[in-house]
């Protein structure tokens, strides 16, 4: 089945070169966890702070149990920092 992968800062380096404007559609197993998706992809875990499929939150402790389905679009933003004080 396939979804959309979408990493966005930092994160985009963990695309495929194939990737354009910081997505990309994936091949996965049924049944495959936000987690699964991450290691297929090389994406640490701990850099991955806001997490939504289908635009709506996931919790990072869901992330090893909440499976895709297909068609679904994943998009990760790692921490951000700065701005000012």
């Amino acid at each position: 089945m396939k979804v959309t992968l979408k990493l966005y800062a930092s994160l985009g380096q963990y695309l495929p070169d194939h990737a354009e404007k910081n997505e990309v559609e994936v091949e996965i197993e049924q049944e495959t966890s936000v987690e699964g998706v991450l290691a297929k992809h090389g994406v640490p875990p701990e850099h991955c702070h806001l997490v939504l499929i289908n635009g709506h939150y996931l919790a990072p402790s869901e992330s090893a149990v909440k499976t895709l389905k297909d068609g679904d679009a994943l998009a990760i933003w790692p921490p951000v920092a700065g701005g000012k004080k």
